[in-house]
């Protein structure tokens, strides 16, 4: 069982910046694909990025190509989004998720593992 705790979430003003951050649990780290989803209210879960053990990324969604970027830090069991100009169509809840396999998917139901999601808002 991997256990996902999310981070960094907030209320920015358009333009701005967040970083959310994701710890896990699982001592096999290394060997998961992470990805970052988001849903905002009325709208189904949307995927924004992913990345693999060994850094291959997933293309971005459009929605966030050139603003968003993911990182993982495999030595400290953690992955990382950084937001940048951001947009009132950002706000939503940012899921962290986790999937046993090399494979940087794109697909919400592919993904084992799912942290309890943080809040970002932003205000025009």
């Amino acid at each position: 069982q991997v256990q996902l705790v999310e981070s960094g979430g907030g209320l920015v003003q358009a333009g701005g910046s967040l970083r959310l951050s994701c710890a896990a649990s699982e001592r096999t780290f290394s060997g998961l694909t992470m990805g970052w989803f988001r849903q905002a209210p009325g709208k189904d879960r949307e995927f924004v990025a992913a990345i693999t053990w060994n850094h291959n990324r997933a293309p971005y969604s459009d929605s966030v190509k050139g603003r968003f970027a993911i990182s993982r830090e495999n030595a400290k069991d953690a992955i990382s989004l950084q937001m940048n100009s951001l947009k009132p169509e950002d706000t939503a809840v940012f899921y962290c998720a986790a999937k046993p396999s090399w494979s940087p998917s794109t697909v919400a139901g592919d993904y084992n593992w799912w942290g309890q999601g943080t809040q970002v808002t932003v205000s025009s």
